[in-house]
């Protein structure tokens, strides 16, 4: 079992790049998502178009999705994708709204591809660099605002079928 989980590792312990060549083209989908905290005050500057940078969340969606056309430059063993879709959800997120109480903003990332190989990374990296934008264009007035919960949310596609993360099965179907 162990051999099939980490197919980037070779017969001798060596990293590789995953031979998808014999592989079927399927349709592949994967979502993913990411929370940045902060304060109020911060997310009021956001909400209300008056951070110093401009419109956040439109440079935070159009970074997400330049970041999933670029994962295979980042992610060593990525296998360079001719993404067919890409989107980037950004949700301000009021006190009250989450459980534990926090302010930020929600991204959602959905990502496509039909190929031999899936999409999680691109979708995870989209996810990611929405976040990391919203960080830069606001860290000025914030530094202590926090990227968390970085996760996939549902994969489709390939041999392995759909994945979903249980805690929102019932919001992804």
């Amino acid at each position: 079992m162990a051999e099939e989980l980490l197919t980037h590792i070779d017969e001798k312990g060596d990293v590789r790049m995953v031979d998808v060549s014999q592989k079927a083209d399927t349709e592949r989908v994967a979502i993913a998502e990411g929370f940045i905290a902060m304060h109020q005050e911060t997310l009021d500057l956001i909400t209300t178009g008056t951070a110093a940078k401009g419109d956040v969340l439109a440079c935070a969606r159009v970074a997400g999705v330049m970041a999933a056309k670029k994962t295979s430059d980042l992610i060593p063993m990525c296998h360079p994708l001719n993404i067919t879709k890409a989107k980037v959800e950004c949700t301000p997120v009021q006190a009250g709204e989450r459980a534990d109480g926090r302010v930020g903003i929600h991204v959602t990332t959905t990502c496509g591809v039909t190929g031999k190989t899936g999409i999680e990374m691109e979708a995870l990296t989209a996810a990611s660099v929405a976040c990391l934008t919203v960080y830069d264009m606001c860290k000025a007035v914030d530094r202590g605002m926090e990227i968390m919960d970085v996760r996939l949310l549902r994969k489709d596609g390939g041999k392995t079928g759909l994945w979903l993360r249980e805690q929102r099965v019932e919001e992804l179907l």
